[in-house]
């Protein structure tokens, strides 16, 4: 591989293994890096196809291979071994007649600061496969598909301490020419130079046509060798199958153009079959590859962030600015109505409103329960009722750039505080198929929005102006691992939260060391409230609600009060939260009161009887 590279000539990859495997009756549900095991005459008659059509380079079938994807299926412990078969099993095909890299994708998972897995611990798991690679006996590496810089970054690393073979580093742009991060081709071939690849280029998501445009960005910005391995075009669902429309004519011709911009090795991604390779060999066979000289000299300034100061806590929102004043807030939960009358969740707002109530807090969906939008709720009382809004976001079911994009959405319509949450792995419901993926936590989510309140988005690219989110996390006083907890809420600080919540305390004591650790920051700490109106909510509150909880002491005194009514029942929740109330109020931020169906006159009645309020 090393020659090929050093030569200054124009050499051919192969094609899709993955779509291949699929055309030959391999379903998708099960792990195609595993095929090489289980079906190894397949994968070699493959790779032989497409040495015969005239591939210079074959990739081995380990685009998913690493231990964080391969556990998805219960493989990790076979990551060494199943890398290492598939390199062999390249090298049998290639029979000397092409030479045979290591692909290596991305694992699948957000690195911090986006997500909870360490840039270290990104780098073992693909040191792994590097290992089991190079045992296998490849002469070089290929990493495909990557969208952030920093992941490809940690894939070099555990290559460069196992070995000096060269390394082709592709990353991947959508319409726009950026990555998923909102990084630049430019800037990606910058990066990827200064990084110290041997061949810098793009492959997968779109088709030649928008590869061509980024890769001239490319072009200027690097001296090194370029690769491209485009997609057959997007692809077409024709009766639940996605077809690649691309031909192999089309695709060769435009391997000849990007050859004639400076290309030297040119390859197929998805949908690309044995033809596709072979119509591109007959293309740019033995062409040698123009010289162009990159423009890096004038360009020197690489990709300069637009980060700014945050505009101040007073400055964002009414609550921000009690919170910044140290004085306390007070909020109160609604949840969005099943269908869209806002009434529903209007005449509750005003009612708190009026009785002093700093900001009504909307929460997303939950128990897998169609509901009006938190989002679109919140503008409607904002807009209705003239009080300030709260809005629980959680990040299960979501992908990160939809959350940017709700977020951005909500700073346009002037939403302004947002409590930050994961989201609990909901129940199906009568949903079976409802969403649980949890793409980004609320930690990656709480760094995301500190960068739009500093003006750039995840990719460092500026938003020319820069959001106003009063941001709150939250902070469980009784959770399990506790250890863990105190770690998580450490980096939420760290990442610039901007007051937390707790989930429902009902034992006062439990809140000395969340108190301790946000003391260093003076991070407001708001306490948790959740109001027992019936002995069923508090059974229903210890029993079925993950995350909360709810001492047997105290579901035995609803339990004896609840034999005298429910008024006697009524009295003895709202006593209850009064005794937390008195036990926290002279150390916490303030209150947040929760309840079992938004049932607001029970909260107006614990807010009156604690003397909260507007006034307070």
């Amino acid at each position: 591989m090393r020659g090929l590279i050093d030569d200054g000539r124009v050499h051919v990859f192969d094609g899709a293994m993955g779509t291949e495997l699929y055309g030959r009756g391999v379903f998708v549900n099960i792990c195609y890096d595993l095929v090489t095991l289980d079906q190894p005459e397949l994968v070699k008659r493959i790779h032989r196809e497409y040495v015969d059509a005239g591939a210079e380079i074959i990739e081995t079938n380990t685009f998913g291979a690493n231990p964080v994807k391969l556990s998805s299926y219960g493989l990790e412990e076979r990551t060494e071994e199943i890398n290492a078969s598939a390199a062999r099993l390249a090298r049998e095909a290639a029979a000397e007649r092409a030479s045979v890299v290591g692909a290596l994708g991305p694992l699948g998972v957000r690195l911090d600061p986006w997500g909870p897995t360490q840039v270290e611990e990104a780098t073992d798991h693909f040191r792994r496969q590097v290992v089991g690679l190079l045992e296998g006996g490849v002469e070089g590496f290929v990493f495909e598909t990557f969208a952030d810089l920093a992941e490809l970054e940690c894939a070099y690393r555990a290559v460069r301490a196992e070995s000096d073979l060269p390394v082709v580093a592709q990353m991947t742009v959508g319409e726009d020419r950026k990555t998923a991060y909102g990084t630049g081709a430019a800037q990606v071939a910058r990066a990827l130079t200064k990084l110290g690849v041997d061949v810098v280029g793009l492959n997968c998501s779109v088709g030649p046509a928008v590869m061509l445009d980024a890769l001239e960005d490319m072009a200027d910005a690097t001296d090194l060798p370029l690769s491209a391995q485009p997609n057959a075009g997007l692809p077409r669902t024709v009766r639940d199958r996605q077809i690649y429309m691309a031909s192999p004519d089309y695709m060769a011709e435009y391997a000849r153009r990007m050859v004639a911009l400076g290309v030297r090795f040119v390859g197929g991604c998805c949908g690309t079959t044995p033809e596709h390779v072979r119509r591109i060999r007959e293309v740019v066979s033995s062409a040698e590859s123009p010289k162009v000289k990159a423009r890096t000299g004038e360009q020197q300034a690489v990709h300069v962030s637009g980060s700014v100061l945050p505009v101040p806590l007073a400055d964002r929102s009414k609550l921000g600015a009690r919170l910044g004043a140290g004085a306390p807030v007070l909020t109160v939960d609604i949840l969005p109505p099943h269908g869209w009358n806002p009434s529903e969740i209007v005449d509750p707002a005003r009612t708190l409103r009026n009785a002093g109530v700093h900001a009504v807090c909307l929460a997303d969906s939950v128990r897998s329960r169609s509901r009006m939008s938190a989002l679109s709720a919140a503008t409607v009382i904002e807009r209705e009722v003239g009080i300030e809004t709260m809005v629980r976001y959680a990040c299960r079911g979501r992908e990160m750039f939809g959350m940017i994009s709700d977020l951005l959405g909500a700073a346009a319509v002037g939403l302004r505080n947002v409590l930050i949450v994961s989201g609990e792995t909901p129940g199906t419901g009568p949903y079976p198929s409802a969403a649980t993926a949890l793409d980004l936590d609320s930690l990656g989510l709480t760094k995301v929005i500190q960068g739009l309140n500093r003006g750039v988005d995840p990719g460092g690219n500026p938003i020319r102006t820069p959001t106003r989110f009063v941001q709150g996390v939250e902070v469980d006083p009784s959770a399990p691992e506790q250890e863990y907890e105190w770690d998580r809420f450490r980096a939420k600080i760290d990442a610039g939260a901007d007051f937390a919540v707790t989930r429902p305390l009902f034992e006062p004591e439990r809140l000395s060391p969340i108190l301790e650790l946000a003391a260093p920051t003076e991070l407001p700490v708001v306490v948790g409230i959740w109001l027992l109106p019936t002995l069923r909510s508090a059974e229903f509150l210890a029993n079925e609600v993950p995350g909360v909880d709810v001492p047997e002491e105290t579901v035995e005194r609803m339990r004896r009060a609840d034999r005298s009514g429910p008024d006697a029942a009524l009295t003895e929740g709202v006593a209850i939260a009064l005794e937390v109330i008195e036990a926290t109020r002279s150390q916490a931020g303030g209150f947040h009161f929760s309840a079992p169906r938004t049932n607001v006159e029970v909260a107006i009645r614990v807010v009156r009887e604690a003397g909260l309020g507007s006034s307070a």
